[in-house]
């Protein structure tokens, strides 16, 4: 699955996050090959940080883990989606989602 999958210029894909059970989009993180195979590997997500520049587990410090339920990919093989079992709130201001916010 993962050699079929398009990763951009700097080694990266992005991911939307969803909760499995109503469907709502948590959030949207970068994953580089490495973060996915984490991920694959222990069911919870991991992520590249592009601030950061560095791998990290979601959750990690404030405990509001991904328990992966699934993941898909898009027909051009460059996003993905992964549906997720949410502890508590996947957004770092304590939001829910990290999509709280109305444009106008």
């Amino acid at each position: 699955m993962i050699n079929e999958l398009k990763f951009d210029e700097k080694g990266l894909i992005p991911a939307i996050v969803q909760d499995v059970e109503n469907n709502e989009v948590l959030m949207l993180a970068y994953m580089n090959r490495e973060s996915l195979q984490k991920t694959v590997a222990s069911g919870k997500t991991h992520f590249w940080s592009r601030s950061r520049n560095k791998l990290w587990l979601k959750g990690e410090t404030s405990g509001h883990f991904q328990h992966v339920q699934d993941i898909s990919y898009d027909c051009d093989a460059d996003t993905l989606l992964i549906k997720v079992k949410q502890v508590d709130a996947a957004c770092h201001t304590g939001n829910r989602s990290c999509f709280y916010r109305k444009l106008g």
